[in-house]
């Protein structure tokens, strides 16, 4: 009897450090960095770091590619629209580009829409011109008027584009500047203000919409250092990425409006993210892109053919 409790013991803790589940697909090369998640069309639309695609992931984990442009580089967040028919990602030639040219490295800055449907191109917004420097547009989120805000990893700015594609800085606040990767993931609240993760830093911005050049710190008892894509649950949670070889997905909450935070949930070291880079979610399930990196930074010579969407599930922060 004692053997056998020792034995169900032994296979409890090996279940216990199994990762939580994933919707592997095949991609060969493309290095995924930014998800959406279309309700219309239940299914995941997936860009390239590598090659400068977009894709679209069944449930099932099959991938097929709905946009390649010979033009770009290298491609990072991605949004679906509100009204549901269009993409807008962002495109640059920042670091993992197999078709860098000294012409795009870090210069490239693009703001492209697609159709849904078709992937045909609908506009192409370049960006490169607004802000001085270097240039990484890395994440991108919408306003009630469908406007985009878009970060700038290396230029430390903001960019917004109306509804007619006219493009300009929005916010060069203080507080989005870092030594190396600055503002990063973005969401718009409601309540008419932008929450921005600074990647460097490790800090949470809120910045107005009707004072963008200020922005103040979510005062929270961490930091994240890599912190990498963010997702706005409800008016009062939000869901945090940070890779940089912590690898874990944090659950956020406010009482005062984002002007106070708190750890509430996060995952578990045992789950093995890789390299966890965006989130999405299905309105029910919360899923995170494993981007990789690592194993571009680790120089690895033969690159992934396959790649995965991993569910987050959350335990209660440890006091």
């Amino acid at each position: 009897m004692k053997k056998f409790i020792i034995l169900m013991l032994s296979v409890q803790a090996i279940w216990a450090q199994q990762p939580t589940k994933r919707i592997e697909f095949e991609a060969p090369e493309s290095y995924p960095e930014g998800v959406a998640f279309d309700k219309a069309s239940n299914a995941f639309y997936v860009t390239s770091a590598r090659l400068g695609t977009v894709g679209k992931v069944t449930r099932e984990g099959k991938y097929t590619e709905l946009y390649a442009d010979k033009s770009l580089k290298s491609t990072y967040g991605i949004k679906v629209h509100p009204d549901g028919k269009r993409l807008f990602f962002c495109a640059a030639d920042a670091n993992y580009s197999k078709f860098s040219t000294p012409e795009t490295k870090k210069k490239m800055a693009r703001l492209v829409s697609i159709d849904i449907k078709s992937g045909k191109k609908l506009s192409d917004t370049d960006l490169s011109g607004l802000a001085a420097g270097e240039h990484f547009p890395n994440d991108l989120a919408f306003d009630k008027q469908g406007s985009v805000y878009v970060t700038d990893s290396y230029a430390d700015v903001i960019y917004k584009a109306d509804t007619n594609g006219k493009a300009a800085v929005f916010s060069r606040s203080e507080l989005l500047k870092s030594a190396g990767v600055g503002p990063n993931g973005i969401v718009f609240h409601p309540q008419g203000f932008l929450i921005v993760a600074n990647n460097g830093t490790g800090a949470l911005v809120k910045i107005e919409l009707n004072n963008p050049e200020k922005g103040t710190k979510v005062k929270i008892d961490q930091f994240f250092p890599s912190a990498d894509g963010l997702l706005l649950d409800d008016n009062n949670t939000l869901t945090l990425v940070q890779n940089g070889g912590v690898n874990k997905i944090f659950k956020l909450i406010t009482a005062d409006n984002w002007t106070t935070a708190q750890v509430a949930e996060s995952t578990s070291v045992e789950d093995r993210f890789a390299f966890p880079s965006t989130a999405a979610t299905t309105g029910s399930e919360t899923w995170i892109m494993n981007a990789n990196f690592s194993e571009l930074t680790e120089g690895n010579n033969v690159p992934s053919k396959k790649f995965s969407l991993q569910q987050a599930v959350f335990s209660p922060a440890k006091k």
